[in-house]
C-alpha cells in the first residue's frame, strides 16, 4: 500500500459546508439547531465529501470483485472514522469552532450502528475498511437492523434488554436504492415438469418479500477509491401491503398483517430461537439475506459481462460462518431455474466461486436446521439440498468407509441439514481464523473432510483496524509513535512499529509511554464519573474483560478470582495490596439463562466490594452497561491488563486481544486463539500465561474431568464458592452457578475447566502485581506489544485473502 494521499480541506470551507447543509436541510443555523440537528448536517458534510472524492475501487478492475456476507458489520460510529480517513479530522475540528461547536460534543449524537453483536461484526467492519484502503474491490452485504441486537440496561444487577433505535439517526450515513429491489420467495408449491429435454420448475402459492437495498459509502484511508455496504430492509410488495377489503371492514390490524410480517425479517439481530417461532424467523432472515444479496450480484455481474458462464471467474462470494451457507442452493437456484443451466455446468460455477471462514468450533454456532423447516419455508432450496447431499454421500462413503464418520460429515444425517458440512462440502476454500483455529479445523472438527480436499484449508489469523483501534481513538499514543518510528509510515504500513524496538531501553521514551497510559486512564475516568456517575481510580489497575458473555469465555473465573482478592484483603488488612480496578463489559443474549445468572454475580460481588470500606481505595468491580464499540474506544487506550481466558481450545482467535495490545495493554491469557500467536510475538516474558492448553483439555475429556478434585485441594476455591452458595450481602444466592461447576448438566460439570484452571490464573495474577510494580519493566513490556502489534492489521489479513484465497489484485 502506497502513502496515503488526501484532498485539502480549509475549515473555512467545510464550515460553510456545515452552515449550507443546516440551513438547506432543516432550515436552521448553527445556534438555533438542536445537537441532532447539528450532528446530521455535520455528517451529510463528510458524506458530501465522500461523494466528491469517491469513485468504485479501480473503475477498470481487471480482477474479481469480492463480496463479503456477514449477518453482522459491527461499524460503530462513522463521523470520526470517515474524517480520519479522509484526512480532514482536524479541518472539521475547526470548522466547528468557527461556528461556535464542538466536534466532540457532535461525535456523541451519532448512536452506535446497530448492525452486530460482537467479534463477528467488528471483523466485518475492519475488513471491509481494510479492503477499500488497499485497493480490493469488494462490496460488503448484511441486513439492516431496525432495532440493532438491544439496549442493554441493569436493574437490581440484572440484564433487562431494550429496543436500540439507532436507524433515525444512524441512517444519515445510507442511500436507499429503490431501483435494485429485488423480490424473495417463501412457501409455495414446487412444480417440475421437462421442457425441450430439459428440468423446468415453477412455484405457486408463494410468498413474496420485497429487498430494498440501503448502500453505505466505505471509503479508504487516503484513497480517492471507495467501496460499499449494502443492507438489506424488506418490506411487503406494494400490491400487498395492504388487504383493502380487511381494512375497509375496520379489520386494520388483519388488513397490514402481510406487511408486518415481511418488516419483522429485520426488526432485530439474532431473535431468540428457544421457540419454533424464533427458528423460523431466524430461517427467513438467512434466505432473504442470501437470496437478495445472490439476485443483486447475478444481476450486476449479467448487466455488465452479459453472460452468467463466466461468473466464477469475475466473482468470489465470502460467506463467514454458517449463517450466509444458504446463498449455495441459491445460486443453484437462480442458475438452473431462471438462467436455465444444468446441475454440472451451475454446480462447477457456484463451488469456484463461494469461500467459507469459519470463525467458531462452538457446536451451537454450527448451524443445523431440522428438514421440516426447511422444507415447509424454502421447498425448492429443500430440493436443492437434497441432490447436493445425494451427490455428496458416494464420496464419503468411497473415502471413509464408516457410517459415524459418514454421519459427522454429512449434509443432510437423522433428518437435519448441516450448514458447516454444506459450506466446507461446496465451498472451493475453507479458512480458520487463527492457527490454532485451523489446526482444530483440519484436525478434529472437520478431519473427514480435509482427508478428502486437503487443499481447500487454509488459515488467516485475524487483524483489526489499526488505524481506527490505535491513532484515531488513542491520540497520544499515535504522536508518541510519529514521534519515534517513522511518522505516519505505520499507517499504511503497520509492520514499521517495529521500529518501536529500538528504543526498547530509552527511559524517555517508555516514562512518556507510561504517562500517556495515565492520562488515559484520568480521562477515563472523568468520562465514567461524567456520564455514568461511576467513580474510578485512576492510579489502580486497570484490568479490563470486555467481550460477549458466554460461559466459554469465562468471565466467572474472573469473578471467582476477583472474590478470592477480596478474601485476601480481608484476611490481610495491613499487606501492601495493589490497587485494581476491574472491569467488565458484556451482554448476554436475551435466552442465555446462564449468562444473564454470571451478569448478576458480577454485580452482586461488585456492590459486596463496594459497600465494605476496607475494599476503599484497594479494590473495585465495574460493569460496563451497554458495552459498544464507542465505549471500546475509551475504554481500551486506558486499560493495562487484557483479560483473554477463554477455555483453551474454544476461541477461534479474538480480536479484542488485539485491540488492547495495539493500545500497549498486556494480555492476561491461555494459549487460545490468537493468544498463542500473540505469544510467538512478543515472548513469554512480555504475556502473562496460565491454564491447561487445548490438547491437555481434550485429553481430561476424554479421560474424565473431576472438578470437584481441585476443589477438595484448594482451600481458597472452596471459600470462594462457597460464598457464593451462601449469597452476599445482597442476598442473592448462587448455588445454581456452583451446581454446575460441581454436577452440571448435558454438558458434564464444569464444563470449561475453570476448577482446573483457577489456580493458575490466582498465580499469574500475582506475576502481573510484582511486574506492576516496577514501572519501567511494565513500560517496556507494553512497548514491545505495541511493537510486535503490526502483525494484527486487517491490512495483513486482507492481503493474505487476496493472494492466497480470493485469487484479487490489490494496491
Amino acid at each position: 500500500m502506497g502513502a496515503a494521499k488526501f484532498m485539502k480541506y480549509t475549515p473555512e470551507e467545510l464550515a460553510q459546508s456545515i452552515r449550507s447543509r443546516l440551513q438547506r436541510n432543516f432550515g436552521r443555523t448553527p445556534e438555533s439547531a438542536s445537537p441532532e440537528l447539528r450532528f446530521r448536517a455535520c455528517a451529510m458534510a463528510v458524506f458530501d465529501l465522500m461523494g466528491e472524492t469517491g469513485e468504485p475501487v479501480k473503475k477498470q478492475w481487471d480482477g474479481r470483485e469480492v463480496h463479503y456476507l456477514s449477518l453482522e458489520f459491527l461499524l460503530g460510529r462513522s463521523l470520526m472514522k470517515n474524517a480520519f480517513n479522509l484526512g480532514c479530522l482536524e479541518p472539521l475540528e475547526q470548522a466547528l469552532s468557527l461556528l461556535g461547536l464542538s466536534l466532540s460534543d457532535i461525535a456523541e449524537e451519532e448512536p452506535d450502528a446497530g448492525l452486530g453483536n460482537g467479534g463477528l461484526g467488528r471483523l466485518a467492519a475492519c475488513y471491509l475498511e481494510a479492503m477499500t484502503s488497499i485497493g480490493v474491490r469488494a462490496t460488503g452485504y448484511s441486513l439492516c437492523y431496525q432495532f440493532g441486537i438491544f439496549v442493554q440496561r441493569i436493574f437490581n444487577g440484572e440484564q433487562i434488554e431494550q429496543p436500540d433505535p439507532w436507524f433515525d439517526k444512524g441512517s444519515v450515513w445510507l442511500s436507499t436504492r429503490a431501483d435494485d429491489a429485488v423480490s424473495v420467495s417463501f412457501g409455495g408449491n414446487v412444480s417440475c415438469y421437462e421442457e425441450d429435454g430439459r428440468l423446468k420448475v415453477s412455484v405457486e402459492d408463494d410468498t413474496k418479500v420485497l429487498a430494498v437495498p440501503l448502500d453505505m459509502t466505505v471509503n479508504g484511508y487516503g484513497r480517492a477509491e471507495t467501496n460499499r455496504l449494502r443492507l438489506w430492509q424488506a418490506k411487503s410488495p406494494a400490491d400487498t401491503a395492504i388487504d383493502m377489503e380487511q381494512f375497509s371492514v375496520g379489520n386494520y390490524m388483519k388488513a397490514t398483517e402481510q406487511d408486518a410480517m415481511a418488516r419483522v425479517i429485520n426488526m432485530v439481530l439474532y431473535p431468540n430461537d428457544n421457540h419454533m417461532e424464533g427458528k423460523l424467523l431466524r430461517l427467513r432472515q438467512q434466505y432473504f439475506f442470501v437470496s437478495a444479496t445472490a439476485q443483486s450480484i447475478v444481476r450486476r455481474h449479467k448487466r455488465k459481462r452479459g453472460t452468467l458462464q463466466n461468473f466464477h471467474r469475475w466473482n468470489v462470494i465470502q460467506i463467514n460462518d454458517t449463517h450466509p451457507a444458504l446463498i449455495i442452493p441459491e445460486l443453484m437456484r437462480i442458475f438452473m431455474d431462471e438462467e436455465g443451466m444444468d446441475w454440472d455446468r451451475a454446480w462447477q460455477i457456484v463451488t469456484n466461486c463461494v469461500a467459507y471462514t469459519n470463525h467458531t468450533v462452538l457446536a451451537e454456532a454450527l448451524e443445523i436446521w431440522p428438514k421440516n423447516l426447511i422444507e415447509m419455508l424454502l421447498p425448492r432450496i429443500w430440493m436443492i439440498l437434497c441432490e447436493i447431499d445425494r451427490r455428496c454421500l458416494p464420496l464419503l462413503w468411497e473415502a471413509l468407509h464408516d457410517e459415524a464418520r459418514v454421519g459427522q460429515s454429512a449434509v443432510i444425517w437423522g433428518n437435519e441439514v448441516r450448514m458447516a458440512n454444506l459450506c466446507v462440502y461446496a465451498c472451493f476454500a475453507v479458512n480458520g481464523v487463527s492457527a490454532l483455529h485451523s489446526d482444530i479445523l483440519r484436525n478434529e472438527l472437520f478431519k473427514s473432510q480435509a482427508s478428502l480436499w486437503p487443499n481447500k484449508f487454509h488459515n488467516v489469523t485475524n487483524g483489526v483496524d489499526h488505524r481506527r483501534w490505535l491513532a484515531q481513538i488513542n491520540p497520544r499514543l499515535h504522536s508518541l509513535i510519529r514521534d519515534v518510528a517513522g511518522g505516519d509510515t505505520y499507517l499504511t504500513r503497520p509492520g514499521a512499529l517495529e521500529s518501536l524496538l529500538k528504543r526498547i531501553s530509552d527511559e524517555t521514551v517508555l516514562e512518556r509511554l507510561g504517562a500517556i497510559k495515565r492520562e488515559n486512564k484520568a480521562e477515563f475516568a472523568a468520562f465514567m464519573q461524567r456520564t455514568r456517575g461511576v467513580t474510578l481510580d485512576p492510579d489502580s489497575v486497570f484490568d479490563a474483560q470486555v467481550k460477549r458473555l458466554h460461559e466459554y469465555k469465562r468471565q466467572l473465573l474472573n469473578a471467582l478470582h476477583i472474590l478470592h482478592l477480596y478474601n485476601t484483603l480481608k484476611d490481610e488488612p495491613g499487606a501492601d495490596f495493589l490497587p485494581r480496578t476491574f472491569i467488565f463489559g458484556a451482554k448476554a443474549a436475551p435466552g442465555y439463562f446462564m449468562a444473564k445468572r454470571i451478569i448478576r454475580l458480577i454485580h452482586s460481588i461488585a456492590a459486596h466490594i463496594a459497600a465494605d470500606p476496607a475494599a476503599r481505595g484497594k479494590l473495585a468491580v465495574v460493569f460496563l452497561e451497554n458495552y459498544s464499540v464507542s465505549l471500546a474506544e475509551r475504554l481500551i487506550p486506558a486499560s493495562e491488563v487484557s483479560e483473554q481466558i477463554s477455555t483453551a481450545g474454544k476461541e477461534a482467535s479474538g480480536t479484542g486481544n488485539m485491540k488492547f495490545m495495539l493500545n500497549g495493554a498486556l494480555t492476561v491469557g491461555t494459549l487460545d486463539g490468537a493468544n498463542v500467536e500473540i505469544a510467538e510475538l512478543v515472548g513469554p516474558e512480555n504475556i502473562f500465561l496460565f491454564g491447561l492448553r487445548a490438547e491437555e483439555v481434550d485429553r481430561m475429556r476424554r479421560e474424565g474431568y473431576s472438578p470437584k478434585a481441585y476443589i477438595s485441594h484448594n482451600a481458597a476455591l472452596r471459600r470462594v464458592l462457597d460464598q457464593l452458595t451462601e449469597g452476599l450481602s445482597d442476598g442473592v444466592e448462587y448455588a445454581d452457578i456452583v451446581q454446575g461447576l460441581l454436577i452440571g448438566g448435558h454438558e458434564g460439570a464444569d464444563p470449561y475447566f475453570l476448577m482446573a484452571d483457577f489456580e493458575g490464573y490466582c498465580a499469574v495474577h500475582k506475576e502481573v502485581e510484582a511486574a506492576y510494580r516496577n514501572p519501567a519493566e511494565w513500560n517496556r513490556r507494553s512497548l514491545v506489544n505495541i511493537a510486535k502489534s503490526g502483525f494484527f492489521a486487517a491490512d495483513r489479513s486482507i492481503t493474505e485473502y487476496a493472494r492466497n484465497i480470493w485469487n484479487v489484485p490489490f494496491g
